[in-house]
């Protein structure tokens, strides 16, 4: 079949395409900025349309000659009104899927059952009534917590279970849900192309119901860390606890107040279950062992943060695509060293390597970021070394790369304009040149003021860290080489 894959830049996307092309089926990414998926491994085998499920037109000449489609969207975190910007894009594709006549929509949704949902559960089960409320077949599928190296779920439950020792909570610790692991819900949607006719929902769970405080326990014991306390207490809002974790976990706050809502709601298998299909969904700790052992073997597909925190943004790689005011500050090094070792040292900026520089000072930026809102430097990096288009780098995006030639990041911290770091490198007689580069877009005054207070840390901060980037590809290129004369900076 030839079948079309909205949010392939996403977690649950960009796990799903290479699993559809291994069961032989042609597979079409539409995306509302195809270049965000140039660096994935099977970008050669799949066709990629440009598509924003907010513009029907789109929308409709995307569906072009596809027989199913997979709707894996949602504007959960970066759009102030989602439920409605949810509803306008199913609505859309409702209307584009009938009129390319698919033979089905697969959709995944959230579980829940109570009268009373949260508005992120409500919003899910909307959409889902919304794609089925045309002639072409549903097949819905309803999820609670998924288990997996880099999912919301996952990051959300390790980091507060292995940063926090003693966790005064919220009574939802009590609440109950039924996680399920990312491959069993991987498999659910591939086996769902060949679902009876019709619309159908299914709850899918895996075999353990625990409340969210077993979960954690749970999660303890398989990372073996030591005694966890957990003290829920009756007196922390949606509002103060999404707060909370917004400090303590990579989430953002617009991340994780509509999530934290939605825990007061039971999120267990109540509805038609999927036993059709004839999966075996693995128990909780055998996905918590799975899902820790790839986080440790780097070995992750996909990351909850690879969906763009505002869709509605243009994605752009030139500073100067807007207009206006651009300000910047260039640093401009050679190294005894070539292209492809220049390009090493800058690649791993950020995350466990840090900047190379002042690191205490990215430190109390990265604080700062965090007390008002910002993600901060807690996201990390999916690898330490390496570096794909539209990976998170702590608090930045990469906004464009070329293999041994030319990295930028874009910044999604907190701060009056648009900023972009990047470096490019060059073959010289002797080596390579690197030009490293800070751009800044303010807006309005608060925004020039901001540039010209930390002009003197960026001078301070930004030559040196130049240097120290050529310096260790010196380093790097001297001990592949077997060379025993590198220089006594240790490579971070």
């Amino acid at each position: 079949m030839k079948i079309a894959v909205t949010g392939a830049t996403g977690y649950i996307g960009g796990r799903l395409v290479p699993r559809l092309l291994s069961e032989g089926h042609q597979v079409v990414c539409l995306a509302r900025t195809p270049g965000k998926l140039d660096d994935r491994p099977w970008r050669s085998s799949v066709e990629v349309r440009q598509c924003d499920v907010l513009d029907l037109n789109q929308v409709d000449a995307a569906l072009d000659g596809c027989d199913a489609a997979y709707y894996l969207v949602h504007s959960m975190g970066s759009a102030d009104d989602f439920a409605e910007t949810d509803r306008i894009a199913a609505a859309n594709f409702s209307k584009a899927a009938a009129a390319n006549n698919l033979q089905r929509i697969v959709y995944l949704g959230g579980l829940g059952s109570d009268d009373e949902l949260s508005s992120h559960l409500a919003s899910r089960q909307e959409v889902g009534a919304t794609l089925a409320s045309g002639p072409t077949p549903v097949t819905e599928l309803r999820a609670a917590v998924v288990i997996g190296s880099g999912s919301v779920s996952f990051e959300m439950l390790r980091y507060l279970t292995e940063v926090l020792p003693v966790m005064v909570t919220p009574r939802w610790v009590g609440t109950r849900c039924q996680p399920i692991a990312i491959r069993d819900v991987l498999s659910y949607l591939v086996a769902s192309l060949d679902d009876d006719p019709g619309n159908h929902v299914y709850d899918i769970g895996g075999p353990n119901v625990v409340t969210y405080r077993e979960m954690m326990m749970e999660y303890a014991a398989v990372a073996r860390l030591h005694r966890r306390i957990i003290v829920p207490v009756p007196v922390l809002s949606p509002r103060l606890s999404s707060l909370w974790i917004g400090l303590v976990t990579p989430l953002p706050v617009g991340v994780a107040r509509p999530l934290v809502d939605s825990l007061r709601n039971e999120v267990t298998v109540h509805n038609e279950p999927a036993d059709s299909f004839n999966i075996q969904p693995m128990p909780l700790r055998t996905a918590i062992e799975r899902a820790l052992d790839h986080s440790a073997e780097l070995d992750i597909e996909s990351r909850w943060s690879d969906a763009s925190s505002s869709p509605a943004q243009p994605f752009s790689w030139d500073p100067s695509w807007a207009g206006g005011t651009l300000l910047l500050d260039r640093q401009t090094v050679t190294a005894d060293a070539n292209p492809s070792d220049v390009f090493w040292a800058f690649s791993r900026i950020g995350g466990a390597t840090g900047y190379y520089t002042y690191n205490w000072a990215w430190r109390v930026r990265g604080v700062f970021d965090t007390l008002v809102g910002g993600a901060g430097l807690r996201r990390g990096r999916r690898h330490p070394e390496d570096v794909r288009l539209h990976d998170t780098i702590d608090f930045w995006r990469v906004s464009a790369v070329v293999r041994d030639e030319y990295l930028q990041l874009s910044a999604e911290m907190r701060l009056p304009g648009d900023a972009w770091l990047e470096w490019r490198t060059k073959p010289t007689a002797s080596g390579s040149t690197l030009e490293q580069t800070a751009f800044f877009r303010p807006r309005g005054l608060a925004g020039r003021l901001y540039w010209f207070l930390v002009l003197p840390a960026h001078r301070l901060i930004f030559g040196r860290m130049a240097r120290k980037i050529a310096e260790a590809a010196e380093n790097h290129a001297q001990l592949a080489d077997g060379s025993s004369t590198a220089k006594g900076t240790n490579l971070p």
